[in-house]
């Protein structure tokens, strides 16, 4: 191992990275769930006040201008089949190295429950479906899932989920319809009726995003991802990008690889930072809490940082090493 980064190096290093200092704060969305690869999104409300919290005028006016008028931010699923919000690139990046390894298996899922459910051809009429979906949006623009249900009568498909057992439900076939337009980035999800609401209007990708989402190389698209996570999360471990990303351990390793990250030594413990890993910005002589990353602001940022760690999106094996007393 070439170097050795140390606890307080590491809690300094999210804090000012992450955006948690008080005089980083900034307004420009992009840069903001930039600077943490992507804000989680599994809950609509996080995305809000994961971006104000660090905003210097925090509005929720400028969050939905970002993602449904200038269409800056996207919403899409992405690692671990969640539901993120990130710039176009970096969704692109998403797309081809996580979310499409969901679509074979939920394709052949919902074939397997039409056919469960009495449909003769599912894979045909799976596809056909799709394709009715497409249009649908295209002539009607964004719509809730409700509302494309009433609209494509097909859709209305009884699906019978664990039949025979206590847990047995109904369901209507163009809940996994939408699941899988998603999954193969043929549609996104865009304004609900309010910032709490959960209920998306889906959109047809390509008119919502020009280019929608491309055809990434899968393997160049895990490299660049996960180097964008190390500048912002590392130094961290193989199993601490394996757990964020959802993939398999072959697939990190090799991202790492392609990466050209570099290793380092976390308290004995083999830990990984970008091959372009910018330094921590010096602490000048007079700078304190208010000034953006003053030696003060920081020491103050820690505490946060300890308090949060556990919770931050992108740790799992440094939660128990960045704060032993938690």
């Amino acid at each position: 191992m070439n170097s050795r980064i140390d606890l307080e190096e590491r809690r300094a290093r999210l804090a000012e990275r992450h955006r948690l200092l008080p005089g980083s704060r900034t307004d420009d969305l992009p840069q903001i769930a930039d600077d943490v690869v992507a804000l989680h999104s599994s809950d609509p409300v996080t995305v809000f006040l994961s971006a104000m919290a660090r905003m210097a005028h925090p509005s929720i006016a400028a969050v939905e201008q970002a993602l449904y008028v200038d269409r800056s931010l996207i919403r899409h699923h992405g690692m671990r089949r969640t539901l993120w919000v990130a710039t176009p690139p970096v969704v692109r990046l998403m797309h081809a190295s996580a979310t499409r390894d969901l679509l074979a298996n939920e394709r052949r899922r919902t074939s397997q429950l039409l056919a469960a459910s009495g449909v003769q051809d599912p894979e045909r009429w799976l596809a056909d479906a799709e394709k009715q979906v497409l249009a649908d949006l295209r002539k009607h623009g964004p719509s809730n899932a409700r509302e494309i249900g009433q609209r494509i009568e097909a859709l209305r498909q009884r699906l019978q989920l664990a039949p025979g057992k206590s847990y047995a439900a109904v369901q209507s076939a163009h809940t996994r319809v939408l699941y899988i337009l998603g999954f193969a980035g043929k549609m996104l999800r865009g304004q609900p009726s309010n910032w709490i609401n959960g209920a998306y209007r889906y959109v047809d990708a390509e008119s919502w995003l020009p280019g929608g989402l491309g055809d990434l190389d899968p393997r160049l698209a895990a490299a660049e991802l996960a180097a964008r996570w190390l500048q912002r999360f590392g130094p961290a471990t193989t199993i601490d990008l394996q757990w964020w990303m959802g993939w398999t351990l072959k697939r990190t390793r090799q991202a790492l690889a392609d990466c050209g990250a570099v290793e380092v030594d976390l308290d004995d413990v083999t830990g990984w930072l970008a091959a372009d890993d910018p330094p921590l910005a010096p602490v000048e002589p007079g700078d304190d809490e208010d000034h953006a990353g003053g030696d003060a602001e920081r020491r103050h940022a820690a505490v946060c940082v300890d308090a949060l760690i556990p919770h931050i999106r992108g740790i799992r094996g440094q939660a128990r090493t960045l704060c032993p007393s938690g």
